[in-house]
């Protein structure tokens, strides 16, 4: 029997994703993550935007295209918040939301809908043991936040931590040369009272490199870092949530921190990790927002001087406390979109400049016209000719290239 699972949105519906596959091998399954012609479909929705929700919904015509007699199951947050669109489709799929996840391979034979209430306490899916070079660890689910242009609270629920051990053990069984540990609100994990920095430091015998997943700036203190530094093979690249410069849009989004709060984070990443990459998610147009604060958004990016920025268009969530907002006109949102695509190419022109000369760790995941294609530990995207054989690599950065930089193997930088 061949199954697909196939995954939309975040890196934690990767991890989960990850863990559904295991469980079909388990089974006897042929599985695969691409759409393509299967007996079986597992699809993983996102409903962070509303464009997430609507490909998530058109997956199902896809699949018919593919096997109109396919089982087709549906999981995840776009199913947990409106399961009626999907079962509008046909009555012979299988709808789930976002928890149970642990119990969908007992499920392949039903139908209709199946969303199981909040669970208070984490969920355990089965093991995992990648064969990639990069394994997505989760270690948290849930958030606590409820910024006010967020959906995702009221799908996944409130913040619940995983058992540091069983993290230790997935990270170990993975046999992945870097592990990214990653969660909902990564910078909540808190179990039985031990906080991220606690369990980071519960990682250090390690011989893996440990990358985190994105963290809210909040989390960035010296105690942090040092956990951070005393792993060993750390990888310093940090993605802190911005969304806005502007302090009067941070109040409306309601993110408990100041722009220059966020600025003084920053500036100790960078006393503990100079040549860390620092990147960020921005959101153009929120309902409140003035020129004037997308002018401030513009300082403070120029003021952190990001490696990286993930710029997209605010989408109203209804169920949210901004979706009662006013919403600005699709163009001004459009236009404020383009400035800060503008700034991104700006951002990543000067992070290659700055790294170029420079030796760098380098991780090859994928061939790519010749190249070995895949990240340095602060991550660059770097494409490398003449790698032999896989893992860690020293490389030294000779210049622009694509999305990232071209770089040599240092043994071969004078052949």
């Amino acid at each position: 029997m061949k199954a697909v699972v196939f995954t939309l949105g975040c890196k934690v519906n990767d991890c989960e994703s990850e863990a559904l596959i295991a469980g079909l091998n388990a089974r006897g399954y042929e599985v695969s993550d691409k759409l393509e012609k299967a007996d079986l479909y597992i699809v993983n929705t996102c409903a962070v935007t509303a464009e997430a929700e609507k490909k998530s919904r058109q997956t199902a015509s896809r699949i018919k295209r593919l096997n109109p007699c396919a089982k087709i199951i549906f999981t995840g947050c776009a199913a947990e918040k409106n399961p009626e669109s999907f079962l509008s489709k046909s009555d012979k799929y299988l709808v789930t939301g976002v928890f149970g996840k642990n119990r969908i391979l007992d499920m392949i034979d039903e139908c209709g809908e199946k969303v199981f209430p909040h669970d208070a306490v984490y969920e355990e899916l089965p093991p995992v043991k990648s064969l990639k070079t990069r394994a997505f660890v989760k270690v948290q689910d849930g958030c606590d936040n409820f910024c006010s242009y967020c959906i995702i609270p009221y799908l996944r629920g409130r913040s619940r931590s995983r058992d540091p051990e069983k993290i230790k053990e997935e990270i170990l069984a993975a046999n992945a040369l870097e592990a990214v540990v990653t969660g909902i609100d990564l910078s909540d994990y808190n179990y039985n009272g031990l906080t991220l920095d606690g369990l980071i430091t519960r990682l250090k015998t390690l011989e893996t490199r440990i990358r985190l997943g994105s963290l809210e700036a909040r989390v960035i203190t010296e105690k942090f870092l040092e956990a951070c530094k005393s792993l060993n093979d750390f990888a310093p690249h940090f993605h802190l949530s911005l969304q806005s410069g502007s302090d009067a849009v941070l109040k409306k989004m309601n993110r408990h921190y100041t722009a220059a709060e966020f600025i003084e984070k920053t500036r100790l990443i960078k006393e503990y990790f100079p040549h860390a990459g620092v990147t960020t998610d921005v959101i153009a147009g929120f309902p409140t927002e003035t020129d004037g604060d997308f002018i401030e958004t513009l300082r403070v990016i120029d003021a952190v001087g990001f490696t990286d920025i993930h710029p997209f268009i605010y989408s109203p969530r209804s169920g949210t406390v901004a979706y009662k907002m006013k919403d600005l006109p699709y163009g001004i949102k459009k236009a404020r979109l383009d400035k800060l695509l503008e700034k991104k190419e700006q951002l990543k022109k000067a992070f290659v400049a700055r790294e170029t000369g420079r030796v760098l760790s380098f991780l090859p995941e994928e061939e790519k016209d010749g190249f070995a294609v895949g990240y340095s530990e602060n991550y660059l995207r770097l494409y490398v000719k003449n790698c032999a054989g896989k893992g860690l690599i020293k490389v030294r950065v000779t210049g622009a290239y694509k999305d990232g930089a071209v770089a040599v193997p240092v043994e071969n930088e004078n052949n």
